[in-house]
Order: structure tokens, then sequence, then C-alpha cells
């Protein structure tokens, strides 16, 4: 009985390859489309933790679903169904190794690279004067290699196009696509009372064609601040009210733990996963505007099995 998926080896009819990610276990079927299975697994510092959260797979397929659906005029999605408040079923696509990074706000990995001293991030100039979290003049773009395994690595734009991970024009496109993403999720957080601060995005190709691919504007990719009081609390030099897992990266530097060789991720107290847990939830409900709907299961191994299996009996898409 398990109620959690912290783990998922699951054999769909069809099923010719898996791959299990640091949250996400992608399961290739017939080499068509791919059953995206969102674990209750968390990660940071490109570590997976020891403690699964309850309800954080639902709350990350919930809101990359709903935010799948608010761009598709911009970009074609690898979305086409979600059987499961933890499956999305979605078309193959050859990933680009890439993640588009953007920036709106000097925050996070951008703002301890700045406060080191470094006033560039991936070849982009850092405005000098800046304090912590202060907007930019305009969004940044600063891309990550998608690492296999380990962690993925800060890239140029130049380096990029040296080491021919992609053509120049495919470059130009995704930079142009992210822009208008970003753009998109600025808008409806605002309508929900939200800064969208900074995100990633995970682009493949399909038939010759770019596809946004993976989640989008999750607390797992992205970060949110509360709009009302931004300014005052900027002017008046107070923390920000932020919407994402930075608090449990801060827990886990409080505890010792930043990702680095050799260490291992403390233990979470049950009253700790139980906040994080509530936390998710709130910014699933803050994010999307929508009610949060907990689907509790005794067998959720099994429940994914019949929703899948059903799914792919009836759809037209698949075999």
């Amino acid at each position: 009985m398990s109620q959690q998926l912290y783990h998922s080896t699951f054999d769909f009819p069809g099923q010719t390859s898996a791959y299990h990610g640091k949250v996400r276990d992608m399961y290739r079927i017939n080499d068509e489309i791919i059953v995206a299975v969102v674990s209750d697994r968390i990660s940071a510092f490109d570590v997976i933790l020891p403690s699964p959260i309850p309800f954080k797979g639902q709350v990350l397929n919930g809101i990359a679903s709903y935010f799948l659906d608010e761009v598709a005029d911009i970009v074609p999605t690898w979305k086409i169904a979600t059987p499961h408040p933890q499956v999305t079923i979605g078309y193959t696509c050859e990933p680009i190794r890439l993640e588009m990074v953007i920036r709106g706000y000097l925050t996070g990995h951008a703002w301890r690279t700045y406060k080191a001293g470094g006033r560039s991030l991936c070849g982009v100039p850092l405005p000098e004067g800046m304090k912590e979290h202060d907007q930019f003049p305009e969004p940044i773009i600063t891309p990550a290699t998608k690492a296999e395994e380990g962690h993925d690595e800060d890239i140029s734009k130049e380096e990029i196009l040296r080491r021919q991970i992609v053509a120049p024009g495919v470059y130009e496109e995704l930079e142009r696509i992210t822009r208008l993403l970003f753009e998109r999720g600025t808008a409806l957080a605002k309508k929900q009372g939200l800064i969208l601060v900074d995100t990633k995005y995970e682009f493949g190709i399909r038939n010759g064609q770019i596809h946004l691919i993976d989640e989008i504007h999750t607390p797992d990719s992205s970060r949110f601040f509360i709009l009302d009081g931004y300014e005052s609390r900027q002017k008046n030099g107070e923390a920000q009210k932020q919407l994402s897992k930075e608090f449990v990266r801060e827990w886990l530097m409080e505890n010792g733990f930043m990702g680095l060789e050799g260490q291992h991720p403390p233990h979470m107290p049950p009253s700790f996963v139980q906040e994080v847990s509530e936390r998710y939830i709130g910014l699933y409900e803050q994010v999307t505007g929508l009610q949060f709907q907990r689907v509790s299961s005794e067998n959720i191994e099994k429940d994914i099995v019949q929703a899948v299996e059903r799914w792919l009996a009836k759809s037209p898409t698949h075999g």
C-alpha cells in the first residue's frame, strides 16, 4: 500500500524504454508517445531528497498541465492528455539539451553570482548598483546545459553556438519563444497577484518543429513573488515574499547541505515534510486561481496503471 509515489517501475503496453529523472519518470510507448509520471520526489541543488512530499506530484502535474494549455497558441507543446492527476501523456520529441532560463529579477543564483562580485552571467552583463530582488531593465536569458547526470551548467549563447548544440537559427527561435512564454507567464501571474521572477523552459523537436516539453511555471522550475507590497519591501530593504521551493533550499543550507561533493542531505522531520506539502498546495491555488483537489490513493501505482491503460486502449494516437 503506497500513498506517495517515490519511485516507479511501470511496464505499460507497448513500452519501449524508461527514464527516471529527478522528479519525473518518463515511459516511452511505441516510440511515439511519452507517459510522464510525476513522482512525489523533491530535489534541491540537483540532489533528490530522501523524503517524498504528499501531493507534490499532483501539484506539479496540475500546474504544468494548466500552463501548457495557456501557452499552446505561442508554441506547440508535447501535451496530449492528463489521464491521472500525476500523469501527463504527450508526444515524443527529440530533446534539445538546453534549459532556457529567463530571469526578470536579480534573485537566487543570479544574486549569489552578483553578491560574489560577478557582473556577467552566461555572457550577459549585469548592471552595476543593483541589490537583491531588483528588477532587471529587461529580462535576461541565461541558458544551462541539460546534464544527463549531476549538475546542469551555465552556458553562454556564444558557447552554445561554438559547441554546435543547436544551429544559430534554432537558437534565435528558442530565445524568441522563451521571451514570449515569459511575457505570457508574467501576465497570467499578475492576474493572480504574483510576479513571475524567473523560470526555465525546455524544448524538443518533433517533425522538424520546436515543441515546448517538460513542465512549465511550476514551483520546481519557477520563482514567484507576491506582487502586493513588492515595491515597498524593496525600497525598505525587507525580504520579499516568495512562492517557490527556495524555502526548501534555505532549510537545507541551515542544516549544512548545499549539494556539495561528500555532503548527504539531512533527514526532513515529518513536520517539515507536511509544511512543504501545504506550501506546494497553496502555491498551486495561488498560481492557477483554481482550488486544489486532493486525490488520495491507497495504492497509487495501481491507480496510475489503470488510468494509463484505459487511455491507451481508447486513444487513436496510440498504435
